[in-house]
């Protein structure tokens, strides 16, 4: 029996990363994928049982670790404004630093594959964003809100600038870049939005 080799492996990881950002998830295949990696395809079999564990392991992966960094120094006990800008900081940092791997969980959440992915590293998450939404609530730091409507607003306008920063240019064609200014404007809009 063969071995795992862990750079091998983590070779892996990231071809499979670029060729789902670069190829979409029915673009993706095995055989490709031990071509990029200079492997033979019994070798990825070494490491994952076929395609849709691949996928699904990438996917978890990334998605741990992106709720570990929006996670990083917030309190769901923080006020209102203190705990969406530190959330909004993290999101920023994922995002900028992982552009890679950010993008390749967005198309995996959008895929057959997201459902899984995502109720699998959810639950801590979502009780602790429960929490401090209703908490916050509770504070009359935040009005009244369904939770979709307040994700909605509280990340949407953020995310829709991270993507033009993504592409490099705005709607109308215009070179766009994310910068302080912009995200202090944006975060300001948000909280007036949601706040009593």
């Amino acid at each position: 029996m063969r071995t795992r080799d862990t750079n091998k492996e983590e070779i892996v990881k990231q071809k499979a990363i670029g060729m789902i950002v670069t190829q979409g998830v029915e673009g993706f295949g095995m055989n490709r994928l031990a071509k990029e990696c200079g492997i033979s395809v019994a070798t990825l079999y070494i490491y994952y049982s076929d395609k849709e564990d691949l996928i699904r392991k990438i996917g978890i992966e990334i998605g741990r670790k992106l709720f570990d960094k929006i996670l990083d120094g917030f309190s769901p006990e923080m006020s209102f404004k203190d705990g969406l800008k530190n959330q909004w900081e993290n999101r920023i940092y994922f995002t900028l630093h992982f552009t890679q791997e950010a993008t390749c969980f967005e198309i995996l959440k959008q895929s057959t594959y997201g459902d899984a992915i995502v109720e699998e590293i959810t639950g801590d998450f979502k009780q602790t964003m429960s929490h401090f939404i209703l908490s916050a609530i509770e504070r009359k730091e935040l009005i009244p809100i369904t939770f979709e409507v307040f994700w909605s607003i509280a990340y949407g306008s953020l995310y829709s600038l991270l993507e033009l920063h993504r592409e490099g240019k705005s709607m109308s064609g215009k070179p766009f870049v994310f910068t302080e200014e912009l995200k202090n404007e944006t975060f300001n809009l948000v909280l007036k939005a949601l706040t009593p």
